[in-house]
């Protein structure tokens, strides 16, 4: 397909977006002609259908070849996201157009606003298909590994433009409301094509996106439109409670609001969710319990690696009450027994929750887990957070996704598994120290061949990760661990 018939394409495609008429043709391929550096453009009858991003990448490279854009991943993201946006609607469209299926079902809604995401880029699709995933069984479900590598590594180039570029301070954050439509610039991320789904929680104005590199299927943000800090609260739960009323097939919840339990964003007030159903939330209950301050409302311990509570309820308004209730037990609770400890002597707090919420029929559903992030001698990156013996395959913070059980493993793994297959091999290798003890407790326990070699490092991930979600929960699952649950579950009443 030569250039020519390729603008033709994407201005086929821009139009049946519905954002544009037959009669803005010329001007979309006038624009499109100009982005890239083309002079001219040949008369075409008719293009044949192609997929966006196929087009997308031709134009991509004719604009490198035109000397349009350097070698700077931030000069191709920007130029990228403009040619993208002429494929989107503009935000008051893409509204209108939500509100509208909405009126039918909320999952017509949700349909429509992922796919436009897909098909213009701004969901990474091409980038998100190069992650390792796989499932892995546990005693507590199938867990779920994925080894990240989707976003781009910056190169030395980048790395240095960005060390001399001016300091900006717009917008405040990654997800602050004013990324909509942001050109971008050398240190931070080209936003043109990004739109944002307006809504009300509690009388103030939130908005609904999708993440650009979604970890499972529909992953999706909802963020404050004003920039604040993250804190767990009563209005947390009423929240993500009411979420779930207005999208009752997502779930969605939050990372904690303190450092090392915590998420990686913790500037702006924002909540994760999404149309994807994770090993916690099918856990059963493995203990019952009646909270004596809420008579209606169903509470249980979930059979899980970490310290979860399930409340159940008819309403919000009772489940709110009950979770703040935990939460304010939970903030004030101690038990040197397990090394659990509410507060420093200098008063720094210590205790706090990561909440999820979901519909389970006509009930909701809110999973509570007690997160701990005081540090030791023994444990000086965190008592209740991957432990040394674990940090080969996981080490960084265990937020949200982690907890549900899904794994989000650092990109370097890629590579350092194949060595270790050599090793287990015997072929020549060169793997890290750091893999050589567990891979050689491996070796020493399984009969390896060229054709299972793959599966059993795949097992063997993912017992390591069910051990990175055991060293992050505060009352273990050993008989002292649960036996000091059974301590606060008593306290609670």
């Amino acid at each position: 397909m030569s250039i020519s018939q390729t603008i033709h394409a994407f201005a086929d495609l821009a139009i049946q977006t519905g954002s544009w008429k037959e009669m803005d043709r010329l001007y979309l391929q006038n624009r499109i002609l100009g982005m890239i550096g083309e002079d001219a453009l040949e008369p075409i009858e008719q293009t044949e259908s192609v997929d966006p991003l196929e087009l997308l990448d031709t134009l991509m490279e004719q604009a490198k070849s035109n000397n349009v854009i350097g070698a700077l991943q931030a000069d191709y993201d920007i130029l990228e996201a403009q040619l993208t946006d002429l494929l989107t609607p503009s935000p008051a469209a893409v509204n209108e157009q939500f509100a509208q299926l909405y009126e039918d079902r909320p999952e017509a809604a949700t349909d429509y606003f992922y796919q436009l995401c897909k098909k213009n880029n701004y969901i990474k699709t091409k980038a998100i298909a190069q992650n390792i995933v796989f499932p892995t069984k546990s005693e507590y479900g199938i867990l779920e590994i994925t080894i990240n590598l989707s976003k781009p590594e910056k190169d030395p180039k980048q790395i240095a433009a960005e060390r001399t570029s001016v300091s900006v301070n717009y917008p405040k954050c990654l997800l602050c409301m004013e990324n909509e439509g942001y050109k971008g610039r050398i240190n931070h991320p080209a936003r043109t094509n990004h739109r944002i789904i307006r809504m009300s929680l509690d009388d103030e104005a939130w908005g609904l996106q999708y993440s650009p590199y979604a970890y499972y299927n529909e992953h999706a943000i909802v963020l404050s439109e004003e920039h604040r800090p993250m804190k767990i609260s009563k209005e947390t739960f009423k929240r993500l409670l009411s979420i779930t009323e207005f999208l009752p097939h997502y779930f969605v919840g939050s990372n904690a609001d303190l450092p090392i339990v915590g998420g990686s964003i913790l500037s702006h007030d924002h909540y994760q969710g999404g149309r994807h159903t994770f090993a916690m939330a099918e856990a059963d209950i493995e203990k019952s319990f009646e909270l004596s301050r809420f008579k209606s409302v169903q509470a249980g311990i979930v059979k899980w690696p970490m310290s979860v509570i399930r409340l159940q309820g008819q309403t919000i308004s009772e489940l709110t009450e009950a979770a703040d209730w935990i939460l304010s037990q939970w903030r004030a609770y101690s038990d040197e027994t397990v090394q659990v400890r509410a507060y420093s002597e200098d008063g720094t707090p210590h205790h706090t929750i990561t909440p999820i919420a979901r519909r389970r029929g006509e009930l909701f559903e809110l999973d509570l887990v007690l997160r701990d992030n005081n540090v030791s001698e023994e444990y000086p990156d965190g008592i209740f957070h991957p432990h040394k013996e674990v940090h080969h395959i996981k080490k960084e913070n265990i937020g949200l996704i982690e907890v549900m059980g899904l794994a989000v493993l650092p990109p370097r793994l890629a590579e350092e598994l194949k060595e270790v297959e050599s090793y287990l091999l015997g072929q020549k290798n060169e793997m890290a120290d750091y893999h050589k003890d567990w891979a050689a407790q491996l070796k020493a326990s399984k009969t390896i061949t060229s054709q299972n070699v793959t599966a059993i490092i795949q097992e063997a991930v993912g017992k390591v990760f069910e051990q990175v979600l055991l060293d992050a929960g505060v009352f273990k699952r050993d008989a002292q661990g649960q036996e000091a649950f059974q301590r606060f579950i008593d306290y609670l009443q």
